[in-house]
């Protein structure tokens, strides 16, 4: 979510969402990510740690394991199986890979663990990370329409979540069809609906209303959306959050609108859509917590795991610099440049987060270190249109950087996840190949700038322009809740959004 989305579209947002958010409570208005990495994974970890990836080892959605030389996702364990009826896959998941405390693990420990934490989200990661190491997560698989966890949290379903299951919520909602909630000639704050380079949903021809979707697309809808808050209000319900005086939490992470977003990109009238739909959904829920919970008994924040990026041929239609940068493409020449110089070779392992991790082995066996790797590479590469610079992250500190983006780098480099050597793009370029849609991923601020806002008890009403950043949440709610911070936080508590 850009934090533009909040304004942007204010004017056909009702008086109970976000306008109530904003009109009563606290608004960070240049909150942004304290690191360079913005994707899901990262995003939902360090929200809730206030954390750095050098310290809490979330370096990506995945990276490639120095040890064992595969690839490693976020959230996978192969140590856990599926509960519930779900893929044997889906159900490998954990929060086994996060190396640091929660804001839900130290709510947990500040009660002896009588406190309650969910999570739930379409994204298994998601609904892990937020979950931290001890609460309850429940995430969506696709493939079967149901919701499942892992043998990390218990061994069979809570009874609420096979009932919500035996509702087959998914397949009555793949049933409607995606028309916009107003007349679309009324969406005046986003472009025209058909264009060449969205995606097209569910076999669909052209990117265009009305949209059709299945059971195993519903999360690339505002439908899934609604299903999350859905399963989140039964939570609140059959957990009996906040109906005592020992603090619960409850995590709900919206997955919908980056799954629109990569597909249509900001400036679609499908995004539009979907955030006019969330309004309602944030209404849904405020009024849910009001009556279930008490108006004034509860603090909720909303904020978001990373921005996006334009669509490049959108940017270029409009005359302003963007492009794919073709990862593959720049591996394969980076490798070249350094087999010429030091023999034949398989000197790059993989590339991931725009990171080369470099074979140890055969640098240890010629005796050649990253910064001659690096100094060998930078020079050709950086010259490529698309390509800012080219960095050693292990001793990050004499490249040409600006300071302000020094610190955002520096931020992400831990030794056993991330890779040696960095490629970092200019802005309005990211890794891809195809022509439709978008992502993020960069430390530019487009992809960094979130929004932030604080709501409910002990939170004043008011508003920031000074900068925030996403590590301030934790140790913000863990103010307010006058309990230890979570184990590797480097946030500031927001001192002025308290009461």
């Amino acid at each position: 979510m850009r934090y533009e989305y909040l304004y942007r579209f204010q004017d056909k947002y009702g008086e109970g969402g976000f306008k109530r958010l904003m009109g009563e409570g606290f608004n960070c208005k240049n909150n942004n990510y304290h690191y360079a990495s913005t994707v899901t994974g990262p995003g939902h970890a360090h929200v809730y740690t206030g954390s750095v990836p050098a310290v809490s080892g979330i370096v990506g959605n995945d990276w490639f394991d120095k040890a064992s030389g595969k690839d490693m996702y976020v959230a996978s364990d192969s140590t856990v199986s599926t509960v519930g009826e779900g893929s044997e896959r889906a159900g490998m998941m954990s929060p086994n890979n996060l190396k640091v405390t929660t804001i839900t693990d130290q709510i947990r420990l500040a009660s002896q663990f009588k406190s309650k934490v969910v999570g739930v989200a379409i994204k298994d990661r998601g609904a892990i990370l937020p979950a931290g190491h001890t609460g309850d997560a429940y995430w969506y698989d696709s493939s079967t329409g149901n919701w499942i966890t892992s043998t990390h949290y218990r061994n069979t379903l809570p009874t609420w979540v096979q009932a919500f299951n035996d509702k087959n919520v998914a397949e009555d909602y793949a049933t409607k069809t995606w028309e916009t909630l107003y007349p679309i000639d009324t969406y005046t704050e986003s472009e025209e609906d058909k264009q060449p380079y969205e995606n097209r949903l569910n076999g669909q021809k052209e990117a265009i209303f009305p949209h059709t979707f299945t059971v195993g697309s519903i999360a690339s809808t505002p439908w899934g959306n609604t299903m999350t808050l859905d399963i989140a209000l039964e939570a609140l319900k059959n957990e009996s959050l906040g109906q005592d005086d020992i603090t619960d939490f409850l995590a709900i992470s919206f997955s919908s609108p980056d799954y629109v977003g990569h597909a249509f990109g900001p400036q679609s009238k499908e995004v539009q859509d979907t955030y006019l739909r969330l309004d309602l959904e944030i209404e849904r829920l405020l009024n849910t917590l009001d009556a279930q919970v008490g108006k004034g008994a509860y603090t909720l924040f909303l904020s978001a795991d990373h921005a996006v990026a334009e669509i490049p041929a959108f940017l270029k239609k409009h005359d302003m610099p963007a492009g794919l940068f073709l990862g593959g493409e720049v591996t394969k020449e980076a490798n070249a440049i350094i087999s010429k110089a030091y023999g034949e070779g398989e000197w790059i392992l993989s590339l991931k987060n725009y990171e080369f991790y470099l074979n140890r082995a055969l640098m240890a066996e010629k005796n050649i270190t990253v910064d001659q790797i690096k100094n060998l590479i930078a020079p050709v590469l950086s010259m490529q249109e698309g390509i800012y610079s080219v960095i050693n992250l292990e001793s990050f500190g004499n490249d040409n950087i600006p300071p302000f983006y020094k610190e955002k780098i520096q931020n992400i480099y831990n030794p056993k996840r991330s890779g040696e050597i960095m490629v970092l793009v200019e802005p309005g370029w990211f890794h891809g190949y195809g022509t439709r849609g978008t992502t993020h991923g960069t430390m530019w601020a487009y992809d960094t700038h979130v929004p932030l806002l604080f709501f409910g008890n002990g939170i004043k009403h008011g508003e920031t322009v000074k900068p925030t950043y996403i590590s301030d949440i934790a140790p913000t709610v863990s103010q307010l809740l006058n309990i230890q911070e979570p184990s590797g936080s480097v946030g500031t508590p927001l001192g002025e959004a308290l009461k």
